[in-house]
């Protein structure tokens, strides 16, 4: 174990003064009867959230609490932590006999290991399990105590492990699917209704709106089936955007998935940043595959929107058989964000 414990200080940049700390930190308690790293994830998960607290009151000073309240959920949720012990390989040096735990690990890390974004907000197409965001409290409760309970001297050595810190721009760019359905539809008076069940082997979300069922999703995990449907059905919605000068004249047709998309839409996002002034959208291959006869393609697209504060926005779109397609149906997605925001 004392060659773990050395290679994870290495990984944390921390060299402990007393090292049966982090051996501790790293101890499930299918390990042993005798420890386990359960008081020290206690003392961590309070510490990471008022040290990110402390951290974002600074940072963000125009901020309100209901903000500063939202951002500081997504630095601490079981999903950003978890990812945060996948990127430094954490789960690596975990002591267990608990073998189905950590195949639940694996296929998280195997799913991790797929995304595009360096920043997920919302969780992604594997539930995070809790013992990954565990372990990352339990190493901060671990350092905390070795520091002598320095908060500052914490966050100085603990900081650059919670790298990327997600911001209000991810935010933006990343909105709560849930939350930004329950938003729109109440924005125009339409009531959203999402009724979940489950069958023998899977949860399923059905999204309702005004009682018209508009998308459903299945996952063996039911907040991840609830998130799958909204974003389907936030995609089916696109006639909800509010109609403005830009978007009056947009027309959408539904693809053969039934997502709503908007014609023309890359050369429609060509011309939007064209009139603000804005480089050029950038088009780029995030998923290529299928044999040379049944090519798959998924796309996403980039701007940069320049101001008084630059902001790079990404959208991936859909996978589809043909590389403009694929392209079209991200720039389409990005002009509904636009739209939106």
């Amino acid at each position: 174990m004392e060659a773990s414990v050395n290679v994870v200080e290495r990984i944390l940049g921390y060299r402990f003064r007393n090292w049966k700390l982090l051996e501790e930190a790293l101890t499930h308690s299918s390990f042993t009867e005798d420890v386990s790293y359960e008081r020290l994830e206690f003392i961590g998960d309070s510490v990471i959230s008022l040290a990110i607290s402390n951290y974002l009151f600074l940072a963000y000073p125009r901020l309100d609490p209901g903000h500063l309240s939202t951002l500081r959920a997504a630095n601490i949720s079981t999903e950003k932590l978890a990812r945060v012990a996948v990127r430094h390989g954490l789960h690596r040096f975990v002591r267990h006999n608990a073998p189905a735990l950590m195949d639940q690990v694996e296929r998280f890390v195997d799913a991790v290991a797929l995304e595009n974004d360096s920043v997920v907000a919302h969780g992604g197409s594997v539930k995070a399990p809790k013992v990954l965001a565990d372990i990352v409290e339990s190493v901060a409760g671990a350092i905390y105590f070795d520091v002598g309970y320095d908060l500052e001297e914490l966050w100085k050595n603990f900081r650059g492990i919670l790298e990327p810190i997600v911001t209000p721009g991810d935010l933006e760019q990343q909105p709560q699917p849930v939350t930004a359905l329950f938003e729109i539809c109440q924005k125009r008076g339409k009531n959203v209704e999402i009724q979940q069940e489950r069958n023998e082997t899977e949860c399923i979300a059905n999204v309702f709106v005004d009682g018209e069922f508009i998308a459903s999703a299945t996952s063996v995990q039911k907040d991840l089936a609830k998130l799958e449907a909204a974003k389907i059905a936030l995609n089916r919605l696109a006639y909800l955007i509010p109609l403005t000068s830009s978007s009056s004249t947009m027309s959408f047709y539904p693809d053969e998935d039934g997502n709503m998309i908007i014609e023309a839409a890359k050369h429609r996002l060509y011309e939007l940043c064209e009139s603000k002034k804005w480089p050029k959208p950038v088009y780029r291959i995030v998923k290529d595959s299928g044999p040379p006869h049944e090519k798959r393609f998924v796309c996403a697209v980039e701007i940069t929107i320049e101001g008084e504060e630059e902001r790079i926005l990404q959208m991936s779109g859909y996978e589809k058989s043909r590389l403009k397609d694929a392209q079209n149906t991200a720039a389409s997605l990005m002009l509904m964000a636009l739209l939106e925001s």
